[in-house]
């Protein structure tokens, strides 16, 4: 986890969560038309598999950490590559298929946090049990768009510009 605590704001923590996942299948609609050549964004490399793989695990990850902590236990560390890896599975072209599969575990993800976040109250989620940021604090760093972004928006790829 960084050690930079993420800013929140007025919105729900679920409604964060689900803003995310919104943008993410925005622009995944596009990846179809990926020519195959991973992109740079800083010193790492993303494709549109990559991409998915990275939102996807970044939920499950968090929200284990989540309900360990609601039931009183003391997390696991994880120990994801991250962005640091670039599986073959990454290079794979990202088909039809690939974005159905992704609408679909995505939405669910989604659904789930928003399920959980909303049974919080204002207090559980500014003053989490446990080590660690708050569960309002989770939602929020949850909401970047750093991983979708870092592929970006390939609809000018297909269409020859």
């Amino acid at each position: 986890m960084s050690d930079e605590v993420p800013g929140t704001d007025a919105r729900e923590p679920a409604l964060v969560v689900m803003a995310m996942i919104d943008h993410v299948l925005g622009l995944a609609v596009t990846w179809t038309a990926w020519d195959g050549r991973p992109i740079a964004a800083g010193e790492r490399i993303y494709t549109p598999h990559k991409a998915i793989r990275r939102v996807t695990d970044h939920l499950i990850d968090h929200l284990a950490e989540l309900e360990v902590r609601l039931a009183g236990d003391r997390t696991i560390p994880d120990h994801w590559h991250a962005s640091a890896s670039t599986t073959p599975g990454d290079l794979a072209p990202f088909t039809d298929q690939d974005l159905d599969e992704a609408k679909s575990r995505l939405t669910r993800l989604g659904r789930i946090w928003s399920a959980r976040l909303n049974t919080l109250t204002p207090d559980q989620l500014d003053h989490s049990p446990g080590e660690g940021w708050t569960f309002r604090q989770i939602a929020f760093h949850l909401g970047s768009t750093f991983y979708a972004d870092s592929v970006g928006d390939l609809s000018a790829v297909g269409s020859g510009s």
